[in-house]
């Protein structure tokens, strides 16, 4: 992975909630091999896997606080004595959301303002937190420009969009240094390929390999500005440490700014296993954006953000990834 920083960070602590799960341990991995003070993940491993922070457990400035963000004062607990915040605990997933609101909402909003509080308490330097391109809802323009969204089609995009509003409203209030990501279907090693809420690359590189049935809703000419992982941790990157005072108060698109169809998606992981498995085409999914290509020069005028890896690179280090595992449990 690229260097997304020039600062030194040996004096400073970092809190990635949700750091168990598939974003956030890539972004504690990156702080922990590069020298942070500290780095402390909270995670109830509701979703989040064990063994994606087993991988840190040797290192000298890793710590881990098995937690809920609904609790308050875990909450209080976890920011003490943290600089800055990469927040990513949340329940994703639009069926998810759509089959139990109560839940997501109780995690992705209360769970979020607890979060925020405690931080602004504790008088963080910076908050980063995850957003989504699910906020852009019925908006019909392409690309996607951040001061443009439409009505949310899903109970999470309520969520995600709630969350920039709160963060909008504590810049302003308490002058927090806050920065949401809208995350364009990252992807990439590590994304559990399990569970009922499965994203589509683990199933669909799963899938292939066993030679089990795969799905694709609707015609599969559905198209993503699918983001690899590097991308977005260089976003959580520059968005805590970035001295640009512009930069805060805002969500930014984190992509590629370059969309494929769900058909070329996989055809190509065909063409990468070297499997002729063919999918299944089913119904549309409900609350789901027909198509979704993003407008990143935001993030890159006020973050430098530029993305270092593109679709078809990250498709192939992430199919190999999967393949090694396959091969392990072989």
């Amino acid at each position: 992975m690229a260097n997304f920083h020039t600062k030194d960070i040996s004096g400073k602590n970092f809190l990635v909630t949700g750091g168990a799960g598939f974003i956030g341990s890539h972004i504690v991995e990156y702080l922990v091999k590069n020298g942070a003070g500290k780095v402390r993940v909270l995670d109830n491993l509701a979703t989040g896997l064990q063994s994606n922070i087993d991988l840190f457990s040797s290192y000298a400035n890793y710590e881990f606080v098995l937690g809920d963000i609904r609790d308050y004062d875990t909450c209080v607990e976890a920011v003490k004595g943290i600089d800055h915040v990469s927040h990513q605990a949340a329940l994703g997933s639009v069926p998810r959301s759509v089959k139990d609101p109560v839940t997501s909402n109780a995690v992705n909003i209360s769970g979020f303002l607890n979060m925020i509080t405690a931080a602004k308490d504790e008088g963080v330097k910076t908050f980063v937190y995850a957003s989504s391109s699910a906020i852009y809802g019925d908006e019909p323009n392409l690309p996607k420009r951040e001061e443009k969204v439409g009505n949310p089609l899903s109970p999470y995009a309520v969520t995600k969009k709630t969350n920039e509003l709160y963060a909008e409203v504590f810049a302003k209030l308490y002058g927090m240094k806050v920065v949401g990501l809208r995350y364009f279907n990252v992807f990439g090693p590590r994304q559990d390929p399990n569970g009922p809420y499965a994203a589509v690359i683990p199933l669909f590189v799963s899938g292939i390999m066993q030679q089990t049935p795969v799905y694709i809703n609707g015609d599969g000419e559905q198209t993503r500005d699918f983001t690899f992982v590097d991308n977005a941790v260089q976003a959580n990157i520059r968005g805590m440490l970035t001295d640009n005072e512009a930069a805060f108060g805002q969500a930014y698109n984190v992509a590629v700014g370059e969309n494929f169809s769900v058909n070329f998606l996989y055809q190509s992981i065909r063409e990468q296993l070297g499997i002729a498995h063919n999918a299944t085409y089913r119904e549309e999914r409900a609350g789901d954006i027909r198509n979704s290509l993003a407008d990143i020069s935001k993030a890159q005028t006020l973050l430098g953000y530029q993305p270092t890896k593109r679709f078809i690179d990250g498709l192939a280090q992430t199919v190999e990834f999967f393949r090694a595992k396959e091969r392990q449990v072989v």
